[in-house]
C-alpha cells in the first residue's frame, strides 16, 4: 500500500511538472509578445534628463544664481504599499507630520503620482533608500541656490520649485537660462531604481549663463547703507539706484523691505517688491536742475541772472508758492544751491508752455526704461494743462509728475554724460552703447558745476559731501498724496547726484519713503545714506580724487 502511495506522489509530480512545461510553452509561443509588453512596461521606463539652468554671475564673475542637484522622492498611492510603520519613519526622515503625511495619502489614493517632498539633498535621500521601501521613487532635479541672499535679490529674483524664473532677471531671462531637458530609454526595477540606460532619445541643452553690471560688492555697500538708514528713521521703505555713468549699466540696486530667495518667510510678500523700478513719487526738487536746464538752454538767462525772491512768496493764480524765508535777490545757481521754491517757479513761468516739459521728455522722464527688469512703472507727466500757469510752476520744482528711481536716475545720467542719452541696462555690456545727444555739453556741464554748490556748507546737502571729491547733487522732500490731497506728515526723501563732478563715473539716487524720525527732509535722511555709499564705491571703484584736499 506504501509502495503504491509513492507511485501516485511521483505520479502526480511529473503531471504538474508536465503541464507548468506545456503552459511555458504555450505562452512562449502564443503570449510571447503580450508577456514581453507587459514586462517591458513595468521595467523600461522614459526618463527626462533635467536640464542644468544657467548660472547669473555678477560683472566680475561672482555667482549670483546656481542651481545645485537634489532629488525629490514620489510615490504611487494607488499603490497602497506603504504601512503605517514606514509612514511613521519616513515622515521622521522627510521633516513631516506624520499624522499629515497619512491625511495626504488617503486623500490622493485614487491617484497614481504624488510627491512626497521635493528637492531634497542627497543625504537625506540616501537616507530613504535604506529604509528600503517598496513604494517610493526618485527623481533627479535642480535646486536654485542664491550665494547673495537678500543682497541681490531684487535683481536676480527667484525661480518656482519647478525651476521657473518668477522675479528679476529670473523671469525676465527665464528663456534664456531655463535650457532644453533630454530623454532617456531605461531599465528599472521594481522598487524604481534605474539599473540600466538603454537609449537616449535627446540630449538636454543647458540654459546659457548670464552675466549682469551688477558689482556685487558695491551692491553690499548699498544694501548695508540703506537698510541701516530705513531702519534709522523709522520708514516706511528705501530704494537705491547706482548707475555707470559712461556705459548706463546698473551697478548697484537695492530696496528695503527686502526678502532672502533661499528661505522664504511666511511675510516676504512685503520684501518682494522691486520698489526702484515699480514705485513711482512725485520727485519734488530733484526736477530743478532741469528747470535750470531749461533756463540756460533758452540763452535769456545764465548762472549769474537775478531772480528775485522777495517777499519768500508770491500767488500764482489761487495757488501761494512760497519759501521757508525771505531770501531777497539770488543768483540762477543760488535759486539751486538754496533750492527757492519761489525762485524756480518764477525762472519757469518766464519760458516757453512747455519749455521744463520738453527737456523732462528729452531726459528720458516719459519713456519705458526696458533695463531688464520685470514690472517697470511708466512715469506720469502730462503737457495737456502746461497752459495753466500754476502746473507750469510746480512742474518746475517736481509736482504733477511721478517717476521712479530708475528713471529719476537714467534722467540724472544725461547731466552726467554731458548731455548724451546712454540707455540703461542690467545686463554687462561687452561693447559701447549706443548713445545721442539731447542736451548741449556746455549747458549740461555748466548745470553740473551748478549742482556742486547743493553740497556746500550753505547748500541742502553739506551731508553728501565725500573727503577727496567733487560731488554735484540735488535734494527732494516730496510730501505724498493722501485722502484729503498733500500731507505735511508724510514725505519722501530723495537725493539724487553724482561724482567726481569733475568727469563723473557714478551716478546714484537714493529714495526714502515716509521717513518718520526727526528729520525727514532730503538734506538730512537721504543725502548721508549718499555720502556714504558714494564715498565706498568710489574707492572700490578705484576713482582717483579730483579734490585731493577737501573733506566731507
Amino acid at each position: 500500500m506504501k509502495h503504491w502511495r509513492h507511485i501516485f506522489i511521483i505520479s502526480l509530480f511529473l503531471i504538474c511538472c508536465s503541464a507548468i512545461l506545456l503552459r511555458v510553452g504555450y505562452l512562449n509561443v502564443n503570449e510571447k509578445e503580450f508577456l514581453q509588453s507587459q514586462g517591458d512596461a513595468r521595467s523600461i521606463r522614459s526618463k527626462v534628463i533635467p536640464a542644468y539652468r544657467g548660472v547669473i554671475y555678477d560683472r566680475y564673475g561672482e555667482p549670483l544664481a546656481v542651481s545645485s542637484p537634489v532629488f525629490s522622492v514620489w510615490t504611487d498611492p494607488s499603490e497602497k504599499t506603504l504601512v503605517n510603520t514606514d509612514i511613521s519613519e519616513l515622515a521622521r526622515i522627510l521633516d513631516l507630520e506624520e499624522t499629515s503625511l497619512i491625511k495626504k495619502l488617503r486623500n490622493n489614493s485614487s491617484k497614481e503620482f504624488l510627491w512626497l517632498r521635493r528637492r531634497l539633498p542627497w543625504s537625506t535621500a540616501d537616507k530613504i533608500r535604506d529604509l528600503d521601501l517598496d513604494g517610493l521613487y526618485f527623481r533627479s532635479e535642480y535646486k536654485r541656490y542664491y550665494p547673495a541672499g537678500e543682497v541681490a535679490s531684487h535683481v536676480v529674483g527667484m525661480t518656482n520649485i519647478d525651476g521657473k524664473g518668477l522675479e528679476g532677471v529670473e523671469l525676465i531671462f527665464d528663456h534664456i537660462l531655463r535650457g532644453t531637458s533630454g530623454k532617456k530609454i531605461v531599465l528599472q526595477n521594481e522598487r524604481g531604481e534605474i539599473i540600466k540606460d538603454l537609449d537616449y532619445l535627446s540630449s538636454p541643452q543647458f540654459g546659457q549663463d548670464l552675466h549682469l553690471s551688477l558689482d556685487l560688492r558695491l551692491q553690499f555697500v548699498a544694501y548695508r547703507e540703506l537698510k541701516a538708514a530705513v531702519e534709522a528713521n523709522q520708514a516706511l521703505s528705501g530704494s537705491l539706484v547706482m548707475l555707470d555713468a559712461e556705459t548706463g549699466e546698473i551697478l548697484a540696486l537695492v530696496n528695503q523691505p527686502s526678502y532672502n530667495p533661499n528661505e522664504l518667510q511666511t511675510d516676504y510678500i512685503f520684501g518682494l517688491k522691486n520698489r526702484a523700478v515699480t514705485d513711482t513719487y512725485e520727485p519734488g526738487s530733484t526736477i530743478k536742475p532741469f528747470t535750470i536746464m531749461a533756463a540756460l538752454e533758452s540763452a535769456e538767462y545764465s548762472a549769474a541772472s537775478q531772480i528775485d525772491t522777495a517777499p519768500g512768496f508770491f500767488k500764482v493764480g489761487g495757488k501761494l508758492i512760497e519759501d521757508p524765508v525771505d531770501r531777497g535777490t539770488l543768483s540762477l545757481g543760488e535759486v539751486l544751491k538754496v533750492s527757492s521754491q519761489v525762485g524756480i517757479a518764477k525762472v519757469a513761468l518766464a519760458l516757453d508752455e512747455d519749455a521744463v516739459y520738453q527737456v523732462l521728455v528729452r531726459a528720458g522722464i516719459d519713456e519705458y526704461i526696458g533695463a531688464g527688469l520685470p514690472g517697470e512703472a511708466q512715469s506720469l507727466i502730462d503737457n495737456s494743462q502746461l497752459s495753466n500757469p500754476i502746473v507750469r510752476a510746480t512742474l518746475a520744482y517736481g509736482y504733477g509728475l511721478a517717476i521712479s528711481p530708475l528713471q529719476l536716475a537714467q534722467a540724472y545720467l544725461t547731466l552726467a554724460s554731458e548731455g548724451l542719452r546712454v540707455p540703461v541696462n542690467v545686463v554687462r555690456q561687452d561693447s559701447p552703447a549706443e548713445e545721442r545727444r539731447v542736451f548741449e555739453k556746455t549747458t549740461s556741464s555748466q548745470v553740473v558745476r551748478m549742482m556742486e554748490t547743493v553740497t556746500d556748507d550753505t547748500g541742502t546737502a553739506p551731508k553728501a559731501r565725500v573727503s577727496g571729491y567733487r560731488v554735484a547733487g540735488k535734494t527732494g522732500t516730496a510730501r505724498k498724496v493722501g485722502a484729503d490731497g498733500y500731507d505735511d506728515e508724510r514725505h519722501v526723501a530723495i537725493f539724487a547726484g553724482m561724482a567726481p563732478a569733475s568727469s563723473p563715473k557714478v551716478v546714484l539716487v537714493v529714495v526714502i519713503n515716509e521717513p518718520q524720525g526727526l528729520s525727514r527732509g532730503g538734506g538730512e535722511v537721504a543725502a548721508p545714506v549718499f555720502g556714504r555709499v558714494m564715498a565706498r564705491s568710489l574707492r572700490l571703484l578705484g576713482v582717483e580724487p579730483d579734490a585731493p584736499g577737501r573733506s566731507a
